[in-house]
């Protein structure tokens, strides 16, 4: 299936020095890819020299004379950056050019820039990001991740609904299991909103695992973990920091004396399988969904390697079908909703 991916090249820490020889790579893996590189034409053409590449039916270069920075107003970005190499190549899935849009720029200047131009589906009053964090049984995706700080029971039901039409459709299951972050596994916990959604969720017809708790994510108890924004990213950034934490540990321990260098010597093959199975370049690419297009945020600092995997979740999405399934959950969910007992007996 032939897909086309809008990339903006000057997002991110490092620009189309990393963008562009990325998109590059990732087309001589997937001979089915093509991409539209959206930015200044004079730095991705100087990449594009660097990488020995060209452009060509594969290779579309997109203009855009301006760039978001990394620590501007997404508001300002907004009103006053029209031409920036974010909103064109958001703009470019909006006409249908390309199917999917990849940014490691400013956050918050995509998620307001995404919904203002290519609006939330019918049916769903929030978008959400949603990332892939690895577990002992292989990875759990976790949404919302910081795009609605405040949430209602009814969003935290569509998160649901769009969380696993997200994995039917990249990873081809057919009822993936869907867990609410709580304080505690028990019906009786938690506060009101999240009560209330776990009574919509249960009757939602998804396969609703019930409450998890906040070690159950690394377990892989479920194939989806939902909470608000604010639980979300607090859990991920305690996450990042943990990682951290481990790696400086065990690198000085390694390092204290003669003897732990040599024995992280021979330690070495266990430590880079090790560094294989966590590294988090892997998981890099955020999904925000609920919109009427594809769109993929990677970390800014992202690297060659790190930034191929945005593209290929990107890529996936477009071929698994995602936005059909979504805007087909989300509808079956509101005529749900319409003729429930609950509903008619009012």
């Amino acid at each position: 299936m032939d897909i086309t991916v809008a990339i903006d090249c000057m997002g991110g820490d490092h620009g189309p020095h990393i963008t562009v020889p990325s998109a590059v790579d990732y087309l001589r893996r997937d001979t089915e890819a093509n991409v539209i590189m959206v930015g200044i034409p004079d730095a991705i053409e100087a990449e594009l020299r660097a990488a020995n590449s060209e452009l060509g039916p594969r290779i579309r270069l997109h203009p855009a004379s301006e760039v978001v920075g990394m620590d501007e107003s997404p508001a300002l970005a907004l009103r006053g950056k029209k031409d920036s190499s974010m909103r064109v190549a958001i703009n470019l899935v909006k006409t249908g050019e390309a199917q999917a849009c990849i940014s490691a720029g400013n956050t918050g200047a995509l998620l307001a820039t995404s919904r203002f131009v290519l609006k939330t589906i019918t049916g769903v009053d929030r978008q959400a990001l949603a990332v892939i964090l690895p577990t002992i049984t292989g990875h759990t995706y976790i949404l919302d991740l910081g795009a609605n700080v405040d949430c209602t029971a009814e969003h935290l039901l569509q998160f649901g609904v769009m969380g696993a039409s997200l994995v039917s459709s990249v990873e081809n299951k057919l009822s993936p299991s869907v867990g609410l972050l709580n304080v505690g596994e028990e019906e009786i916990k938690g506060n009101e909103i999240v009560k209330q959604a776990a009574e919509l969720l249960r009757h939602s017809g998804l396969n609703f695992y019930g409450n998890v708790e906040g070690n159950d994510i690394y377990k892989g108890t479920t194939d989806i973990v939902v909470c608000d924004g604010f639980v979300g990213n607090i859990t991920l950034k305690t996450s990042e920091g943990l990682a951290q934490m481990l790696a400086t540990y065990l690198r000085e321990e390694f390092k204290r004396n003669l003897l732990t260098k040599l024995a992280g010597v021979i330690a070495m093959p266990v430590i880079n399988s090790f560094k294989r199975r966590v590294d988090h370049r892997q998981y890099n690419g955020a999904s925000l969904l609920g919109l009427r297009g594809i769109v993929i945020k990677s970390h800014g600092s992202a690297d060659k390697y790190a930034f191929g995997f945005a593209i290929k979740r990107a890529a996936d999405e477009v071929r698994g079908g995602m936005l059909r399934r979504i805007s087909e959950r989300v509808a079956e969910l509101s005529h749900h909703s319409q003729t429930s007992p609950e509903k008619t007996t009012k």
